[in-house]
């Protein structure tokens, strides 16, 4: 078949019923299947077309929120709880001697193998505030705040690697396609500065977390909802700026021309998304201005680049703290931190809890404090939420990988315990939620499970979580899942 002939198959296959027939004859029987089964697209198009050009509008929420803004710091990796919040003399006790084999009977670890040795807590505790808040001597900045600070010592989870408990923190499920918090809370409230994102991301540490992006994308939801990763190293957002020769009246007339097209491919197929694409480009473009105007961090005055340790120019959770301050204050709603490298195995000197765990703690100590102080010094605290915590805990046994034992000290992945801490928004301060057994292994008081976390958090942002769903795949999903319960007793 030459190209002549192809061009008038081709031709014929989009023009003559007996070619459309003889290629969709099967497929016919399969639409009506699917219309029967309430797959393909939902019933509330026009709905979802709505709320896509509505965009990133801010929204009422179902009742007032104490919480008008959110900022995350998940330390990628799990920090080692009984290092930094769970004070266990009985554990140090304990130090050297075989575990006992009730600990391990029936359990799942990502590396212990055989009987590991106990290993008591590597850091020394001391009661701290007016609160009297045991907190290790890693976080002499953390210290000062407890005040302010909600604890929950007794956090546990149903995922021990990293990626699907990642997951299945920032989305509900440990599996990929599920929208992220962030993009939820934006999906459901909004934004107040229509020239930057409703969600912003900023990662340091080196490293995207485990799951990837896939912790802050949008999952089924309309794609402008996504998390848009900025930079505080370099330009702020990839792409965003104009080619050389292109002047910004040239690209705004280029993206007037794409929009016509995409907006009668709209009329023409009717895809929500393709909305989304337009309310994209929008972005983008406002953006140019925006973004890098409230990136810049090199016009804060001395006291605070040194009440936070920061350095202009490079990447590190120090800037990225800060910038989250500044974020909030232009009204952006969700800010989401990841920092990489919380993963203390002990099987080198980088991963341990004598050396890794301690320049951690020394990169993100003070930022975290300060980025409470600074906020409550603006009298912005009590409506801006902040979450601090890991995607699980560790272990009171020390790894031994391989059935060893290393030179180093490490503790392996744990599910049944694990602290989060919240301050501002709405929360208690001074406050320290849950107990665990006297080794720090099981929690054996006031138990949270990461959709109870969900569910306080969209609480306190104004949202009913079982009320808060998106019809998708022929069902309602909502962050919770079918799960959740609001931690009322951290509530202010």
């Amino acid at each position: 078949m030459n190209l002549l002939q192809e061009l008038q198959f081709r031709s014929l296959q989009q023009q003559t019923r007996r070619h459309f027939l003889k290629q969709c004859a099967a497929g016919l029987g399969s639409v009506a299947f699917g219309s029967m089964m309430a797959c393909g697209p939902s019933p509330n198009e026009e709905q979802k077309a709505k709320q896509v050009m509505e965009g990133l509008a801010a929204k009422l929420p179902h009742f007032a929120p104490k919480a008008k803004r959110i900022i995350y710091l998940h330390m990628a990796g799990a920090p080692s709880q009984l290092e930094l919040f769970d004070y266990k003399p009985e554990l140090a006790k304990l130090d050297g001697k075989d575990c006992p084999q009730s600990l391990l009977e029936g359990k799942k670890f990502a590396f212990i193998q055989g009987v590991p040795k106990m290993l008591g807590p590597q850091a020394a505790f001391h009661p701290r505030g007016e609160s009297g808040m045991m907190v290790s001597d890693l976080l002499p900045h953390f210290s000062t705040i407890v005040d302010d600070v909600s604890l929950i010592k007794t956090m546990h989870t149903d995922e021990f690697n990293h990626a699907p408990a990642q997951l299945l923190l920032q989305t509900g499920g440990p599996r990929l396609g599920r929208p992220s918090m962030g993009s939820w809370v934006t999906y459901g409230l909004g934004t107040d500065n229509e020239n930057l994102p409703g969600f912003i991301v900023l990662v340091s540490g080196g490293n995207t977390p485990d799951a990837g992006k896939s912790v802050w994308g949008s999952g089924f939801l309309p794609s402008v909802y996504q998390g848009v990763q900025c930079r505080s190293e370099g330009d702020p957002v990839l792409y965003v700026s104009n080619p050389e020769g292109m002047s910004g009246d040239l690209r705004r007339r280029t993206i007037d021309a794409i929009n016509q097209v995409n907006e009668k491919e709209y009329q023409e197929v009717g895809d929500p998304e393709i909305l989304t694409r337009i309310s994209q480009y929008e972005m983008a473009f406002r953006m140019q201005t925006s973004v890098p105007e409230v990136m810049d961090i090199k016009d804060e005055p001395e006291y605070i680049h040194q009440m936070y340790g920061t350095e202009p120019g490079k990447t590190s959770f120090a800037n990225n703290c800060l910038l989250a301050r500044r974020l909030v204050e232009q009204g952006v709603r969700f800010v989401q931190l990841f920092d990489w490298g919380w993963d203390t195995h002990g099987v080198s000197e980088g991963d341990s809890l004598e050396n890794g765990l301690v320049k951690k703690c020394g990169q993100v100590d003070r930022p975290m404090a300060a980025l409470v102080k600074d906020l409550k010094q603006r009298g912005l605290l009590d409506e801006t939420l902040v979450v601090w915590g890991g995607e699980f805990g560790r272990t009171p046994m020390q790894e031994n990988r391989g059935g060893r034992v290393w030179p180093f000290k490490g503790r392996d992945h744990h599910t049944e315990a694990f602290p989060i801490w919240m301050a501002g928004g709405g929360v208690k301060g001074g406050f320290s939620l849950g107990e665990t057994d006297e080794i720090g292994y099981y929690g054996i008081k006031d138990k949270v499970h990461v959709h109870d976390l969900q569910a306080t958090i969209l609480h306190l942002a104004g949202m009913d979580h079982e009320k808060f769903t998106y019809f998708a795949q022929g069902r309602d999903f909502r962050l919770t899942d079918v799960a959740g319960k609001v931690v009322h007793k951290v509530i202010a």
